[in-house]
């Protein structure tokens, strides 16, 4: 499969990810990488916490990426009007959806978040939520460590199956 050609928004959890598994150059450099100012602040906070082969310098990740999107008072606004349940997100998943559905290209969103996941269910937007996994295999990048179950194609595909299936049973 050919690599994504438009944007790939990410999230928190993929920005930490791939700078665990050392992945993160390979992502950027064939990728049209973005994300959001929530998200961009949430991969600096616990950084105290981690090892340093595990810290990620702000600049460097401003640099490497093709965007940060701020969102607007007014852009959380029309995604809360979509759907209410935008609220309930983590702000950096809240931010990354309400920024989305401002776009008219052709993006794919990339990011483990269950409650983010269901969201693009309820949505109609499953088909442009993708697994990392999925992501590093059309480039050819193989991680030495291994990823995460959160970030497989299995995974995803298994739960969006059941926030799909969650959708159906309760309109009966």
């Amino acid at each position: 499969m050919a690599p994504h050609a438009g944007p790939l928004l990410v999230d928190t959890n993929v920005i930490i990810e791939c700078h665990r598994i050392h992945s993160w150059r390979a992502l950027t450099q064939r990728y049209r990488t973005e994300t959001v100012e929530t998200c961009l602040e949430e991969s600096q906070t616990g950084a105290q916490t981690r090892n340093p082969e595990q810290q990620i310098d702000e600049g460097e990740l401003r640099h490497s990426l093709a965007a940060v999107q701020l969102v607007s008072a007014s852009d959380l606004a029309q995604a809360m009007a979509r759907d209410g349940e935008i609220g309930a997100l983590d702000p950096g998943e809240k931010h990354l959806w309400a920024h989305a559905l401002t776009r008219e290209d052709a993006w794919i969103l990339c990011g483990p978040d269950g409650s983010s996941m269901r969201m693009g269910v309820r949505l109609g937007l499953r088909d442009r939520l993708v697994a990392l996994e999925g992501l590093l295999d059309a480039i050819g990048h193989r991680p030495k460590p291994p990823l995460r179950n959160g970030y497989t194609n299995a995974w995803l595909k298994n739960k969006l199956n059941q926030f799909a299936a969650a959708e159906i049973g309760p309109r009966r």
